[in-house]
């Protein structure tokens, strides 16, 4: 249980409660109107919106699974900012000077104004149940893993608890002050994980008896038939899972990722909203994947060190007694779990321990706002009271009440979550990570309709969505295996669902001929 821990422990737990309790009393003032609840009265510093950003794109499941990617893979993850940059260009171009034309509080209210109210329903619904598995399933990997630092298992109990604990201070951290304390507190978290993050690797560079050339060699010939870990572009065309990311797969599927990242998911597109203007929010966005470069490259190098450290027994001058299984009470874990439960001091563990939190938080303080504001302002208030006068107060307190409900929802999915990896086959890491796909692929396609063309209407709007979440998840190995015989099953990388996906939705949006063009 917890008496693992030290004073030392217990003196880093108690920094980060004071720095949670003194930024949550500075940042949480009381927000009056739906501009300053969800927009921050379009009056956020672009620096602070930019760090936003990073950390919402960014979450527990980067901080776990970054080392993950350095031990198993290369640098070519860190390519992916080439679609990123790629991304901001058409979202800066395309979709913030529209958003900012309508002064929208929600992306999707782009959509109401092209094809009408239905639209933007059918839009936020489909943002809604994807967000809540996305976020909900990063919550339950950011609990299993305070579980197991906190408690020492991964228990049920141990599990429910570390939940409880993320959600709820989450939720209070940032129910009174909307978006414009998820922002600062985004920028406390941001600094707390990158620091964790560097603080491990210091000690990485100090526990490896090399020099850093010397690293770099071993990394570049790591061993008999072994590929260069520091590869950063990787041109062979695989189109599975293993060749995720390859050039090809950069430029076309990860591009549409961020795309719809960036411009689509209210997620992300609230923060740069908050900005003055579309100028500030692109500035914010760029700087944002600048910012991140750096970040990743933190998280991916911890990850490569510790292939040395556990694959080179000879350099570590240990007995070579084969590479470690990462298991910890039964439970499958990442390698940066495993070197975290059975080698870190004292100390540097509950700063880990406070990190991952931190990383947590961040993404589930966004998820909370960012739902909110979709129920709030396309569904009580487009749908349930369309046409209701209805004052700023109680639509801030319905956006309470909603934050509220969201933060219950997403501690349940992530418990659902937990039973679900314990008692299937169901490979939750891989759903968490693509779950998004099931509905970029529709959003892109009747986005893509809206801006390029005067074709679509409502129907073909629905459609477009259905299909465009029905194929990538007929195309999930745990989903084939249920209408395919085995000869015929395929491993596609999510990337190339991603494509697939988007072009039949779009397709079949552009399939009807808008009456009023």
């Amino acid at each position: 249980m917890i008496d693992q821990y030290t004073a030392l422990d217990v003196a880093v737990f108690a920094a980060y409660i004071l720095v949670l309790l003194t930024t949550g009393y500075f940042f949480n003032r009381r927000a009056n109107t739906t501009n300053d609840y969800f927009l921050g009265g379009n009056s956020m510093p672009v620096w602070t919106v930019s760090i936003s950003v990073l950390a919402t794109s960014q979450s527990a499941a980067t901080f776990l699974g970054g080392p993950d990617q350095g031990y198993r893979g290369d640098l070519t993850y860190l390519a992916t900012n080439i679609a990123g940059l790629i991304a901001a260009v058409f979202v800066a171009k395309f979709l913030l000077p529209r958003f900012y034309a309508l002064k929208a509080f929600t992306v999707y209210e782009l959509l109401g104004s092209r094809f009408g109210d239905n639209a933007k329903y059918q839009a936020g619904a489909v943002y809604l149940f994807g967000r809540l598995f996305a976020s909900g399933s990063r919550l339950f990997m950011a609990a299993i893993a305070v579980s197991m630092i906190l408690f020492g298992d991964v228990e049920p109990i141990s599990v429910i608890i570390a939940i409880g604990i993320i959600t709820c201070v989450g939720f209070a951290y940032t129910v009174y002050g909307g978006i414009r304390t998820v922002i600062y507190s985004d920028v406390v978290q941001c600094l707390i994980y990158v620091s964790a993050a560097l603080l491990v690797l210091g000690h990485l560079v100090h526990s490896i008896p090399l020099t850093p050339s010397e690293m770099v060699e071993v990394l570049r010939a790591p061993g008999a038939e072994q590929a260069s870990k520091l590869t950063f572009i990787d041109f062979s065309l695989d189109f599975s899972s293993a060749g995720v990311f390859n050039i090809w797969s950069i430029l076309t599927g990860f591009v549409l990722l961020n795309i719809a990242a960036f411009g689509l998911d209210q997620d992300v597109t609230q923060r740069m909203l908050t900005c003055k203007n579309a100028k500030s929010a692109t500035k914010a966005l760029v700087s944002s994947i600048v910012m991140g470069v750096p970040i990743v490259l933190v998280f991916i190098c911890i990850g490569l060190l510790l292939f040395i450290y556990y694959q080179r027994p000879d350099i570590m001058m240990q007995a070579g007694t084969g590479v470690p299984v990462p298991e910890f009470e039964g439970q499958t874990v990442t390698i940066f779990m495993y070197y975290v439960l059975t080698t870190l001091p004292n100390g540097i563990k509950a700063v880990v321990t406070i990190g991952i939190v931190a990383a947590a938080l961040s993404t589930l303080n966004s998820g909370l706002n960012s739902m909110s504001s979709v129920a709030v302002q396309d569904i009580y208030r487009g749908w349930l009271k369309k046409g209701a006068a209805i004052s700023e107060a109680k639509l801030v307190t319905v956006g309470r009440w909603c934050m509220g409900l969201v933060a219950i929802a997403l501690g349940s999915v992530a418990l659902l979550c937990y039973y679900w990896q314990q008692y299937t086959d169901t490979p939750l890491l891989a759903f968490a990570l693509s779950v998004m796909v099931f509905s970029y692929s529709g959003l892109l396609g009747i986005y893509f309709t809206a801006l390029f063309s005067k074709r679509g209407t409502p129907s073909s709007i629905l459609a477009a969505l259905v299909v465009g979440f029905s194929i990538p998840v007929l195309m999930q190995p745990y989903v084939q295996s249920l209408y395919l015989p085995s000869p015929w099953q395929f491993d596609l990388a999510f990337t190339w669902q991603l494509v697939i996906g988007t072009t039949v939705s779009t397709l079949v949006c552009l399939s009807k001929k808008n009456k009023q063009s």
